[in-house]
């Protein structure tokens, strides 16, 4: 089944006509061919960024610069992680050539 693509336009559209209560979920969903979650993914997604209309181009500035911020230092952490996975496999590998195969009986943790 081939995936269909809606604009932001059609989205705001349908989402108002929900917001609006007028027909219920289901008769919108019927009458759209619209599966009900993905139009209660939408409500949402809609409801939890309707502040950012009434932004001012500054705030709007604070917020993309603060997303941004984010997303560099998920970006970092990401790298990091798989930074520190290439050094754990490193390890294991020269720990199972150095000690052998049963290493980790060797160095693991004992109860006191």
């Amino acid at each position: 089944m081939k995936k269909r693509n809606f604009t932001p336009e059609y989205k705001t559209k349908i989402v108002l006509e929900l917001l609006k209560e007028e027909k219920l979920l289901n008769e919108i969903s019927a009458k759209e061919n619209i599966n009900p979650n993905q139009l209660r993914a939408w409500r949402k997604e809609f409801l939890d960024n309707a502040s950012r209309a009434f932004m001012g181009s500054k705030q709007e500035r604070d917020q993309k610069q603060r997303d941004s911020d984010i997303e560099e230092e998920r970006q970092e952490l990401m790298a990091k992680v798989g930074q520190l996975t290439i050094e754990v496999d490193w390890l294991k590998k020269k720990s199972v050539e150095i000690f052998g195969p049963e290493y980790e009986k060797k160095f693991s943790k004992r109860p006191f």
